[in-house]
């Protein structure tokens, strides 16, 4: 039985979301871990009529850059609270002229580009984790349901390819992402989406395409030759910057809080989990002791 201080669903808010909850109407606790500190304390409250842990990713100044989170302190402080599913937002760069500034995409796919990141909580044991469906497909499903439902720009699918950072990309790297089968791209989803399956938890991704990454529009006829020798398509945005995004981002605050209390709101009564590594395995690593 939740109470006070426990939930069952989470919320890691990504570029942009720092608050989640009115002013006083949340409890603020600080959840120590054998991983170090969390991003931001977590603020659990009530949203859509749902207990929920919210943790925002970059801190509530974003003074987290994408490669210094700790993602295993994050996850682990969540799962600790009673969390088993997880809503993530995330602000992406559209490859893809179908991924276009302003739409939403529940992602089903990523590619990982990101290196020297703690990307296991099993650094001591062997412990392979089953990820040819990174998100999972019961949440995937009741939050297509529940975006479908909005009137929204909105994509079921897209392959999100997860880059280093901070840096964004060169017009070069986005076509061949876009080449590779790319729709998106994002600097975060890796490691959190593995690690939080790890522990047992499940996630459902809600991106918002903020731009169009190095602004690039490749042509539908252009082939992979083309678009190496750099005939491509004119931009129909300018490259993305930092300032860019958040602005965007700023601008669609209600319709993203929005949709993601649809989600959370859809989050089956009775969600149980996939188990893609053995559950006693998840236990050891919540067992540590800070």
């Amino acid at each position: 039985m939740e109470n006070e201080k426990t939930a069952t669903i989470g919320v890691i808010g990504g570029s942009g979301l720092y608050e989640l909850f009115e002013p006083g109407t949340a409890d603020e606790i600080d959840v120590p871990t054998p991983f170090g500190a969390t991003s931001s304390p977590i603020s659990i409250g009530t949203m859509s009529g749902r207990r929920v842990a919210f943790l925002t990713r970059h801190g509530r100044t974003h003074s987290v850059a994408p490669h210094r989170i700790e993602h295993r302190a994050n996850l682990w402080a969540l799962r600790s609270l009673g969390v088993r599913a997880v809503v993530s937002s995330s602000a992406v760069g559209g490859l893809h002229p179908d991924y276009a500034p302003g739409t939403f995409v529940v992602t089903d796919q990523l590619v990982d580009r990101t290196w020297g990141r703690a990307d296991t909580y099993f650094e001591d044991e062997v412990q392979h984790l089953s990820f040819a469906d990174p998100f999972d497909p019961v949440l995937r499903r009741a939050a297509i349901d529940a975006i479908a439902a909005l009137d929204v720009p909105f994509r079921p699918t897209g392959t999100c390819v997860v880059i280093q950072g901070p840096r964004f990309s060169s017009r070069a790297e986005s076509v061949w992402m876009r080449e590779a089968g790319g729709h998106t791209i994002n600097m975060t989803m890796s490691p959190e989406v593995p690690l939080a399956a790890e522990l047992g938890i499940g996630t459902v991704n809600l991106s918002f395409v903020t731009d169009a990454d190095a602004g690039l529009a490749p042509a539908a006829d252009e082939t992979a030759a083309d678009a190496t020798a750099g005939k491509h398509q004119a931009a129909t945005e300018a490259p993305v910057t930092h300032q860019a995004v958040m602005d965007r981002l700023a601008r669609a605050n209600e319709v993203i809080v929005r949709a993601i209390g649809s989600i959370v709101a859809a989050v089956p009564d009775d969600y149980t989990p996939r188990e893609l590594v053995p559950a006693s395995a998840s236990a050891r690593v919540l067992e540590l002791r800070p």
